[in-house]
């Protein structure tokens, strides 16, 4: 039997070395195939670019709102303070804060004065809206929360004008068909009817006739005798005197007042007038509240108005520095 000639170097773990060598490398051959590197591109194509974050708000803290006020405006405000030894006016004066658990998300302050006519408040609150859905901003979460506060109000915005339309072509219109000649009566002569002339109409006859003379036809919501015809009553609009609770414009970015009158009776009446307004992702609110302790007197809606929107000014100035 003739045996397999023996070739040097070639001894059993050699071959399984060389085996595991070529077996290594064809796996990472594998790996780094460009069919793989396709694949990867494919899926990365597809998750898309990442939504951009919503921008932030105009305004990260707030201003202390018993410091923003003016002396001069406080004096105006409240009048009853006026009259109180100087320790407790400036006491009056300086307000008291309300208490928050983050002076950089919302803070207030509050002001009142006592007089023998009529007691004032004010009170004043500032909220800094911050959203946190990165796809959404703060400036779009504050309209939110105003647009929640208008809606409590009962202050519907005023419509707007729908776009113009283009009116469609005119056709022209063609006459009518001529109508076939009247039919003869008896002898083939026509209805007098269709011969006489109209006639005027009749004057009216008893009383009506003094002093009257013959209309030359009838008039709308009247007789030709001279009758008038009954109509249905109309009930005139309601006026308005442009203090009633609106929309206002030239004040931040949005704003509404809205004026109630709370209470009246033998113990005096009470008016309150609230100014909301935003700014970016601060909103501000100024109430303003006058209590007369005569049920003669009611708070004038019109010098209370008046009194929040100029604070309200101020306040939105504030802002802008």
């Amino acid at each position: 039997m003739q045996r397999k000639a023996y070739a040097p170097g070639r001894s059993g773990p050699a071959v399984l070395s060389a085996v595991a060598l070529a077996l290594g490398l064809g796996i990472g051959l594998t790996g780094c195939s460009p069919g793989a590197a396709a694949n990867t591109d494919a899926v990365d194509s597809k998750a898309g670019p990442a939504a951009p974050a919503a921008p932030p708000g105009r305004y990260r803290t707030l201003f202390d709102p018993c410091g923003a006020v003016p002396p001069a405006a406080l004096k105006d405000l409240l009048p009853g303070a006026a009259g109180l030894p100087d320790a407790e006016r400036d006491r009056t004066y300086r307000g008291t804060s309300a208490l928050t658990f983050d002076t950089d998300r919302r803070v207030g302050c509050s002001w009142k004065s006592d007089a023998p006519d009529a007691a004032h408040r004010l009170t004043l609150d500032v909220e800094r809206v911050v959203s946190y859905d990165p796809v959404v901003s703060d400036d779009d979460r504050a309209q939110e929360v105003y647009g929640r506060k208008q809606t409590a109000a009962g202050i519907v915005p005023p419509p707007t004008a729908p776009p113009a339309t283009t009116p469609p072509p005119t056709t022209a219109h063609t006459a009518p068909p001529a109508k076939p000649p009247a039919s003869t009566g008896a002898g083939g002569a026509a209805p007098l009817a269709g011969r006489l002339p109209s006639l005027p109409p009749l004057a009216p006859h008893g009383p009506l006739a003094a002093g009257r003379t013959a209309s030359p036809g009838a008039t709308a919501g009247q007789h030709p005798t001279g009758a008038v015809t009954p109509t249905a009553p109309t009930s005139p609009a309601s006026p308005t005197t442009g203090l009633e609770p609106r929309v206002l414009t030239g004040l931040g970015e949005v704003a509404f007042l809205d004026d109630t009158l709370l209470s009246t009776g033998p113990s005096g009446a009470k008016r309150v007038v609230s100014v909301v307004f935003r700014t970016s992702n601060v909103i501000v609110t100024v109430e303003y509240e006058e209590q007369t302790t005569t049920s003669a007197e009611v708070p004038d809606s019109k010098e209370l108005q008046e009194k929040a929107r100029n604070l309200a000014r101020l306040l939105a100035e504030r802002l802008e520095e």
